[in-house]
């Protein structure tokens, strides 16, 4: 039976990595499918990883509908087996409700890829729709580390190295570099808006890994 997956974490444990392992693994057992992203921090249509892995995608857009896109391709001739879909939480709950009508009525694998919460620790919509909906959602085990040692569970955004807690859902950044930057925190530091930048001001040296 073919499945509907969601692989969810944190930013930086590796969604994006593992999206591309999954494509790779599937593709060198001889199935075939199609690759999806939706605002990737590269800024094009693209799966990029952290550790310098990337390949092409399908951009999906607002107006993007699975299951019309898989119907035209299998019409078209295309053998489809699997679907791999990074940053899965920007999808539309419509978009995630025919991933699930792929799954059950094409008998094609879907594997997801996304971040759970944004950075006022609420729930994406295409996220909450995948956990309603997944035959499975599993949770990367190599979480990022908070500053202060502890597991990484809640994503921060930072403007010049303070937390922010207010603006748009949607803004495109990352953990490396930019105006707009995201950092990940333990649960407590999270609610302190405690980021490694304010805590290395406070202590007025490098943070130290306890909080």
């Amino acid at each position: 039976m073919a499945e509907l997956v969601f692989h969810t974490g944190p930013m930086d444990c590796g969604k994006s990595t593992l999206a591309l392992q999954f494509d790779h693994t599937q593709s060198t057992h001889g199935r075939q499918g199609c690759v999806f992203t939706c605002f990737d921090r590269s800024g094009v249509a693209r799966i990029t990883s952290r550790i310098g892995i990337e390949r092409d995608a399908i951009q999906v857009d607002a107006d993007l509908d699975f299951w019309r896109f898989v119907i035209a391709e299998l019409i078209a001739g295309r053998r489809i087996d699997y679907l791999v879909c990074d940053e899965a939480q920007f999808y539309t709950s419509e978009q995630i409700e025919q991933l699930a009508r792929i799954v059950d009525e094409l008998q094609i694998d879907v594997y997801t890829f996304g971040i759970l919460a944004d950075f006022k620790t609420r729930l994406f919509p295409g996220s909450q729709r995948l956990v309603e909906l997944a035959d499975r959602v599993e949770t990367l085990p190599l979480g990022p580390l908070c500053w202060c040692g502890a597991k990484g569970t809640h994503n921060a955004r930072t403007v010049g190295g303070l937390m922010v807690t207010e603006g748009s859902q949607v803004v495109v950044g990352d953990t490396g570099a930019g105006e707009v930057r995201y950092e990940v925190l333990c649960r407590a530091h999270h609610r302190r808006r405690m980021t490694a930048s304010r805590a290395k001001a406070t202590l007025g040296s490098d943070p130290l890994p306890f909080g």
